[in-house]
């Protein structure tokens, strides 16, 4: 994804989402990759990603929640 940067990462989809939507409730573009195995649960990760511009207010936010 060229402009886009991973900036948190969870062994929980769930939570991922919900950091997803957070974002997006406050104005920031973010998307959630689940790279976990389907088959082992516990092998990979889900994580949001958001455009360059906008690293430094999402990790506030994240921070902040």
């Amino acid at each position: 994804m060229k402009g886009w940067e991973s900036i948190f990462s969870t062994s929980m989809p769930a939570e991922a989402e919900l950091i997803r939507l957070i974002l997006i409730d406050n104005g920031i573009d973010a998307v959630v990759i689940n790279n976990q195995d389907s088959s082992y649960i516990s092998i990979g990760e889900a994580n949001v990603y958001v455009k360059r511009d906008d690293i430094i207010r999402a990790k506030r936010i994240i921070e902040s929640t």
